[in-house]
Formats: structure tokens, C-alpha cells, sequence
């Protein structure tokens, strides 16, 4: 009998399945308190500069590069834009760069390059800006560049993935002698709800596509 009730139970409510610790990291990467890559410029580095435009289009906020000191040594610090406000992630796109905002980063670099000076990338973002302007002015073409030209760079290069590193927006900064993970970071082509969407044709299954996408700092280190 008691068996029989226990059984009833289990139907009644049956045990939620786990949640991965790929999605969970997913949701420490996007977390909306997480330190952004400002926030370890400014950690790391003293009187940053700031490089304004691409000197083709315009400038664009969801973009930060300048020259800094590294206890001392003269450094390129590039980092994306997210916002901490409503108002400050519209106006950067919620850290999505523009054309533009690579174009100002490689601009930045090869000043660096030019006066031997290292460059550091801190990456946070979803990818890069998808919309029809971005299309309009050769965002395929921007982020094939920097992959061109980043893999050229005669100085020392170090790329960190430090929340989110999305699709070939966050390769455009990672080309790099050596690449970073934050422990709760993700590096991946494609989001865990774009690839269920393309999989099983169901975004809910996000979790089951974030565990599938070995894209964690712990997946990639296990596959080398």
C-alpha cells in the first residue's frame, strides 16, 4: 500500500531533471552584476586614454579602447560596452559593437602595434550588432578584417573572455597569442536558444543546447 501511495506521488510530481552546470554557467556569464571588461580595465590598468572613432563612419559606444599603464609598461586596453542602466544598454546596444566599433579597435591596435606597445581585449557580448545599418556598413566585412589583420599584430596579444564571448562579434577580438576564460565564462558560435531553435526548432530547450555546446571555460579546457 505504501508503496502504491509513493508511486501516485512520484506521477503526481515528478522530480524536475537537474539543471546543467553549462546553463548555470550561462546564467553566471550573463548576470546582470557581473563585472564587465570596463570594469577590469579599470582594475588593472592606470591613466587609460581613450581612442575615440573609426576615422571612416563615426564612433560607437558600445566599443572602449585606449592606451594605458600596466604597473608601469604602456598597454592597449580594448574592451566592449554592455551599460549598467536601461538607458546606457540601449545606447550601447547592449554591448553589440557596430562596424564602427571595430574598426576603432583595430585602429587602436595598430597604433599599438606601431610604438610596440601589447594589447589586451576583454570580451563580454551576445555578438556583434545584427541590425540592417550594421549589415549596410560592412559589418561582415569589419569582423573579417580584425580576424585578418589581428592575426598579423608584431606585439604581444592577450584576449580574456570574461561573461559572454558570442559568435565571430567576439572572435573580432580574440584573435590572440593567448586566450583567457573567466571560470563562469562562455565562448561559443552560436546562443544555447539560437541553437535549439535551429535544432529541435524549441527555444525552450536551451538547456539541453548549452549542455550539447561544450562551451564553458571547463569544456574548452578539457578539449584543449
Amino acid at each position: 500500500m505504501a508503496e502504491h501511495e509513493a508511486s501516485r506521488a512520484a506521477h503526481a510530481h515528478p522530480i524536475a531533471a537537474p539543471v546543467p552546470e553549462a546553463w548555470i554557467k550561462t546564467e553566471l556569464a550573463r548576470h546582470a552584476q557581473r563585472p564587465y571588461p570596463m570594469d577590469f580595465i579599470e582594475a588593472l590598468f592606470t591613466d587609460f586614454s581613450e581612442i575615440h572613432g573609426d576615422r571612416a563612419f563615426g564612433d560607437d559606444a558600445a566599443m572602449s579602447c585606449g592606451m594605458a599603464f600596466f604597473h608601469g609598461e604602456p598597454m592597449l586596453a580594448v574592451g566592449n560596452l554592455k551599460g549598467r542602466t536601461l538607458k546606457e544598454r540601449v545606447a550601447r546596444k547592449f554591448g553589440s559593437p557596430d562596424p564602427e566599433g571595430y574598426r576603432k579597435a583595430l585602429r587602436a591596435m595598430k597604433i599599438a602595434e606601431k610604438f610596440g606597445h601589447p594589447i589586451f581585449t576583454f570580451i563580454d557580448l551576445a555578438g556583434a550588432n545584427p541590425g540592417i545599418g550594421a549589415e549596410e556598413r560592412g559589418q561582415g566585412e569589419a569582423i573579417a578584417r580584425n580576424l585578418l589583420e589581428m592575426s598579423r599584430l608584431r606585439v604581444p596579444t592577450i584576449a580574456t573572455i570574461t561573461g559572454e564571448g558570442g559568435s565571430g562579434g567576439a572572435l573580432a577580438l580574440a584573435v590572440a597569442d593567448r586566450v583567457l576564460m573567466l571560470e563562469n565564462a562562455i565562448y561559443s558560435v552560436i546562443s544555447p536558444e539560437g541553437c535549439a531553435s535551429i535544432m529541435w526548432k524549441d527555444a525552450s530547450k536551451k538547456q539541453q543546447a548549452a549542455d550539447a555546446l561544450k562551451y564553458t571555460a571547463t569544456d574548452v579546457q578539457r578539449l584543449g
